[in-house]
């Protein structure tokens, strides 16, 4: 009895380490294909990974292979892939940072360069020398001709005026007279040298030509060729273009920061590479009905009449400003929910992410706070293919796990 017991414990102390071995080779076995088990992720919702190709369940993309054994967090790529991506880099630098409010306005027509033509004398107008709206007038131009009675009765008592001074030359009643008589022709809009044209010729004119008092454009006719019209009617409207208001539409909350001989910088749309500097001239007291917006106005000077009343023009509210600021393009800052990155070169072809914050920011530059330091490489362009690329490739977040550079 004694003897079958101790051959059963030699079998078992014989077969143990052949048991043992086989269970460690099976584990062994099993850690490699785990290992070496493919998972798949969503390339725009890295937090979906799973063992076999699908769809995401967000947003139903096809699922990407990845490695989820690789922990290194810089790309690397190669020339070619540079280029393809576009990639270009940028050095860190410090500099002057001025942010503006950008406010909505629009040109509209200058009053102080409007002039109306209008009917000295009662008549005919017999001659209409513009009969179209928009044509542009020149200062001295004709204007019109009228045919009036009563400035040629006004012409025939300055004829005798002239006489009666002329004969009792020294009687200073008929040179009182004289210069009356002559006033009165000069009230009436008529020349000097159609005046003296009327001594010489010792000859009454019904017909009087009128001249235009200012350059500009045809803006309104008020009669027609050949209409009677009354003493002080309009016969046209005449605006000049060469200096146009810039009218801009303030919220309530930004009044604070507007004033009355405040320089801003003017941008018409299409025309960016000619700003223009304009002092604040006027602020409307009140708000407008039914916008609940204040509106701000200035001038600026319409160079060869390039711009024409009723386009739009962006007004830049000075805002506030920084010196020795950290500055990068707009571009280069990549924002998400986990915060704001950026890519550094850390070597040719080679590209790590970094948490930076942000502070002011312009239409093409943006203040970093922290994060970075001056002479620091950064991608200026292509950033976004970076972080495409690395939640492709990694299967998470570029910023998963990590805290300020």
């Amino acid at each position: 009895m004694q003897r079958k017991q101790f051959i059963k414990n030699i079998a078992i102390a014989l077969t143990a380490p052949a048991v043992l071995l086989s269970a460690c080779k099976q584990k062994g076995q099993a850690a490699v294909t785990d290992a070496k088990k493919q998972t798949y992720t969503c390339p725009m919702h890295p937090q979906i990974v799973q063992n076999s190709p699908g769809t995401c369940p967000i947003c139903g993309m096809d699922l990407v292979p990845f490695d989820k054994n690789n922990t290194d967090d810089a790309l690397q790529l190669s020339e070619a892939q540079q280029a393809l991506a576009g990639i270009t880099t940028t050095t860190v630098g410090t500099g002057s940072l001025s942010n503006f409010t950008q406010l909505n306005g629009r040109l509209v027509i200058n009053p102080e360069a409007t002039e109306y033509v209008s009917s000295r004398v009662p008549g005919r107008i017999e001659v209409l020398y513009f009969k179209e709206l928009g044509v542009p007038v020149r200062k001295g131009q004709a204007v019109y001709k009228i045919y009036s009675e009563q400035l040629a009765t006004l012409q025939q008592e300055y004829l005798l005026a002239v006489r009666q001074a002329s004969e009792f030359p020294g009687d200073a009643h008929f040179q009182q007279i004289l210069k009356a008589s002559r006033q009165k022709l000069l009230l009436y809009n008529m020349s000097e040298a159609q005046i003296a044209n009327i001594v010489k010729s010792q000859k009454t004119d019904p017909y009087v030509t009128y001249f235009a008092p200012a350059s500009g454009v045809v803006a309104e006719l008020s009669i027609t060729e050949g209409q009677y019209v009354a003493e002080g009617a309009t016969i046209m409207r005449i605006e000049g273009y060469g200096s146009l208001w810039v009218e801009a539409d303030v919220y309530p909350s930004e009044a604070g920061n507007v004033r009355i001989g405040q320089q801003v910088k003017v941008i018409v749309p299409g025309w960016e590479d000619q700003p223009h500097r304009m002092t604040i001239q006027f602020i409307t007291p009140a708000l407008q009905s039914g916008t609940q917006l204040m509106q701000i106005r200035g001038s600026i000077p319409n160079v060869n009449g390039q711009w024409q009343p009723g386009l739009q023009a962006n007004v830049l509210l000075p805002g506030k400003s920084a010196a020795n600021a950290l500055t990068l393009p707009v571009d280069a800052v990549i924002r998400e929910q986990k915060g704001m990155h950026v890519w550094i070169e850390k070597e040719k072809g080679k590209y790590e992410p970094r948490m930076v914050t942000t502070g002011m920011e312009t239409a093409g530059l943006v203040e970093i706070t922290s994060g970075l330091a001056e002479g620091d490489k950064v991608v200026a362009t292509g950033a976004y293919l970076l972080y495409s690329e690395f939640i492709l490739k990694k299967g998470k977040n570029p910023m998963a796990g990590h805290n300020h550079g």
